[in-house]
């Protein structure tokens, strides 16, 4: 019975890894939000803080989580970069319906510890962090031409996104689209795939960046959720409020003659029906997770 307990927990394990890898590919999806659901997020915490610590037993827990998001990496790589070579204006409005569709179950946590003048400054500054964030990312991205190119943008959405990777609420998808990055590591995941390695040192480079980020900043994330959950959540609600502008503001650069209104119509809708279901069901995860 252990063994078949081991096993189950394994392809358990799986699962959550193709989950997060999910919210690795698609805005407004967070993984972190996503690993306290499924029961994970702790050992993900205890890990990211001391990985050397128990290193045998860290390994054994990544690798099945390893295994899932590999295969999500696969499947979502290249649908989404489909739909950007094809949609690419209309897959921005996928993405703003994403995001935007998550903001009312932030705002709620931001209703519980009440409206005071401190939350309230964080929550502005975020908000002008991500904005200014966005806008800067547009005139880097009018400036480089390929991954090569804007290797510092590339270091700093890695770094950034491994900082957010553990806050409850915040995509990394959306501050990889906010440092305006995300198309640019679609396009080396996918030629990856092809085993084609001209961008794996970029790759690695964004990668190591954001295990840095991670690594370095997920004792003090974890230690702000739980002291100042108040200000924490007001800030990720400033700093998504402003990577939806940002990002909408980057959307606008784009020449698309032929653009579809009806089309971005549909994939806008597409999103915000997309992230309601998603919160539906982390809430009804959540609640069974209390019956047990």
């Amino acid at each position: 019975m252990k063994g078949h307990h081991t096993v189950k927990n394994f392809f358990y394990r799986v699962f959550c890894g193709f989950i997060l890898g999910l919210s690795i590919f698609a805005p407004g999806f967070s993984g972190s939000f996503l690993a306290i659901v499924m029961g994970i997020y702790r050992d993900l915490v205890r890990i990211a803080s001391n990985p050397f610590k128990d290193l045998k037993r860290n390994i054994l827990f990544c690798i099945p989580l390893g295994i899932g998001a590999a295969i999500s990496a696969v499947a979502f790589v290249l649908f989404f970069k489909f739909l950007f070579d094809t949609y690419e204006k209309a897959t921005y409005l996928l993405f703003v319906g994403l995001i935007a569709g998550n903001l009312p179950e932030i705002f709620k946590e931001v209703r519980k510890c009440g409206f005071k003048r401190r939350y309230m400054a964080g929550g502005a500054c975020a908000f002008a962090a991500a904005l200014a964030l966005g806008i800067f990312a547009v005139d880097m991205g009018q400036a480089v031409e390929g991954i090569t190119d804007g290797l510092p943008m590339l270091a700093l959405g890695g770094f950034a996104g491994g900082v957010v990777a553990l806050m409850p609420g915040m995509s990394i998808t959306m501050v990889l689209m906010l440092c305006g990055v995300y198309s640019q590591l679609l396009f080396a995941a996918e030629a990856l795939l092809r085993l084609d390695f001209t961008y794996l040192w970029p790759f690695g480079l964004f990668g190591l960046c954001a295990l840095v980020g991670l690594v370095l900043t997920s004792r003090g994330i974890k230690a702000m959720f739980e002291r100042y959950p108040g200000l924490a959540n007001s800030m990720v609600f400033g700093f998504m409020t402003g990577s939806l502008i940002g990002i909408l503001v980057q959307s606008l650069r784009l020449h698309a003659a032929s653009f579809n209104w009806i089309l971005g119509g549909f994939m806008l809708a597409a999103g915000l029906g997309g992230s309601m279901l998603f919160v539906l069901l982390g809430r009804s995860m959540e609640a069974k997770g209390g019956r047990r």
